[in-house]
């Protein structure tokens, strides 16, 4: 499954967002393991920020966005199920909004590609208003 999502996702940002937002994306690019298999999708901005997407068979997934090189900030989504963080209502989805340590719900589509969509409208305009 891991395969099929993130080619899925790959298609939707080599077709799509970088057609849609070629003023704001410089490179889409699969990262390999050695064995071939696509371990995630790296989006590079033209601020040199960068997404990660990362989805896995068991459905666990990570949209980090991070600009630390730019103002220091990281932003990411994901669903790993960490007990500090259980108290959050949408637990396990949780957002790091800006640092590791600021969490707050997550209310990312479910679908790989709303979320993809999602998040890049977020960063899209955090490039917008910082650049």
């Amino acid at each position: 499954m891991e395969e099929d999502v993130l080619e899925t996702i790959y298609s939707y940002l080599i077709t799509v967002a970088s057609k849609r937002y070629s003023d704001f994306i410089r490179e889409v690019a699969k990262v390999e393991l050695a064995s071939g298999v696509v371990a995630k999708v790296r989006v590079v901005f033209v601020d040199s920020s960068f997404l990660d997407i990362y989805w896995s068979p068991s459905g666990r997934y990570s949209l980090h966005y991070e600009r630390r090189h730019i103002d220091g900030t990281v932003y990411r989504h994901d669903n790993a199920p960490h007990e500090k963080h259980q108290h959050i209502r949408t637990f396990p989805k949780h957002f790091h909004r800006g640092s590791e340590d600021r969490v707050e719900e997550s209310h990312l589509p479910e679908d790989p590609i709303k979320a993809v969509e999602h998040f890049l409208r977020f960063i899209l305009d955090l490039i917008r208003t910082k650049h």
